[in-house]
């Protein structure tokens, strides 16, 4: 009778621990779409980081929605800057109008240009022009 009452017991504390982390991983999950940062969800949600990633490599369904839920934060956080940008150019921040004509208006943005001579009156030009390099 004790060997039987034990196992329903163990039993009974392996579906509790389940159901624990899976609301743990669900609240790392919601946490994760709000600040896509994992120290920060773990500190918060008290799961370490270690927990975590093992969770993403022994559930490839919480990889999947971890993923996509750090892809989501990370949105919201860029809309978010985004947002506050355009908040201090209205308010005619120097600083932030520079930024933004820097990186959305080709006319003010920086480019390097080098030209090499190789014979034949034939001329490489190499620019980069915000990290990408263009070669003519």
């Amino acid at each position: 009778m004790g060997k039987i009452n034990r196992e329903k017991s163990s039993k009974a504390n392996m579906k509790s621990i389940e159901v624990r982390q899976e609301k743990q991983k669900q609240d790392v999950l919601d946490l994760l779409r709000k600040t896509p940062i994992v120290q920060i969800v773990c500190e918060r949600t008290g799961v370490s980081r270690a927990t975590f990633y093992r969770w993403k490599e022994k559930d490839k369904t919480f990889a999947k929605e971890a993923d996509e839920a750090l892809t989501q934060g990370a949105s919201l956080i860029n809309d978010l800057a985004e947002s506050h940008l355009i908040s201090r150019i209205k308010e005619q921040d120097l600083t932030a109008i520079i930024f933004w004509l820097k990186n959305h208006h080709p006319q003010y943005r920086s480019e390097l240009k080098t030209e090499v001579n190789v014979g034949d009156n034939r001329k490489i030009i190499v620019s980069w022009l915000n990290g990408e390099e263009v070669t003519k």
